[in-house]
C-alpha cells in the first residue's frame, strides 16, 4: 500500500496536468492566435441564404464526376510499390482515367493512381490537375484556359522555392469550378 498510493496520487496529478491544463491551454492558444486551423480549416458556402459546411481545406474529398478535379484515390496505401496489390490497384486506375479522359495523350501522373499514406491529401501535383483540364472543359463546356485559371488560383507554391512541389487544391478549384455556367 506504501508503493500504490504514491503512484495514483501521480497518476491523478500528471491526468489534471497533461489531460486538463495542457490542453486547455494549446485549444486557447490555437483558438487565439490561429481560429481557422484551430477549428479545423472547414470551408463553408452560403445556399439559399443558409450557411453550408461542405469540406475542409486539410481534407480530400472524393469528386467522380467528369466536370469536376478529381483528387487521389481515397483510401491508405501503405503497400509496397512492388507488391502484386498495389501492382493491381495501379493498373485498375490506369485504365479507369484513361476512360475518363479518353482525350488525354500525356503519361498518367502517379499521383493520380497511387493513394497516400494518409489516404485524405486535399492536393494533387501540378500535373495531376492539367492532365484533367481537357476532361473538365469538355465536360462544362467551357474553355481549357478558364479551367486552368482556377487551378492557377488554387496552386500553392513549394516551400522556400527549394522544398518540394506546387500543389493544387482540389476543393477550391472544384468550389470555383461550381461558380462557372456548366452546360
Amino acid at each position: 500500500m506504501k508503493n500504490v498510493m504514491p503512484a495514483f496520487k501521480m497518476l491523478l496529478i500528471m491526468s489534471v496536468i497533461c489531460g486538463g491544463i495542457y490542453t486547455v491551454t494549446l485549444t486557447g492558444i490555437g483558438q487565439l492566435f490561429f481560429p481557422e486551423k484551430a477549428n479545423g480549416s472547414v470551408v463553408k458556402v452560403t445556399h439559399n441564404g443558409a450557411e453550408k459546411v461542405i469540406g475542409s481545406k486539410l481534407l480530400g474529398q472524393e469528386f467522380t464526376e467528369a466536370q469536376f478535379l478529381q483528387g487521389r484515390p481515397s483510401g491508405v496505401s501503405n503497400l509496397s510499390g512492388v507488391s502484386s496489390e498495389q501492382k493491381d490497384a495501379v493498373s485498375k486506375r490506369v485504365e479507369q482515367l484513361k476512360k475518363e479522359n479518353p482525350d488525354q495523350t500525356a503519361r498518367i501522373p502517379a499521383d493520380l493512381v497511387t493513394g497516400s499514406g494518409s489516404g485524405v491529401d486535399p492536393e494533387i501535383s501540378l500535373a495531376g490537375a492539367h492532365y484533367q483540364i481537357p476532361r473538365i472543359a469538355k465536360a462544362r463546356g467551357i474553355s481549357e484556359e478558364v479551367v486552368q485559371k482556377a487551378i492557377e488560383k488554387n496552386t500553392t507554391g513549394d516551400l522556400f522555392g527549394k522544398i518540394g512541389e506546387p500543389k493544387v487544391n482540389v476543393l477550391g478549384v472544384n468550389l470555383q469550378l461550381k461558380e462557372l455556367k456548366t452546360k
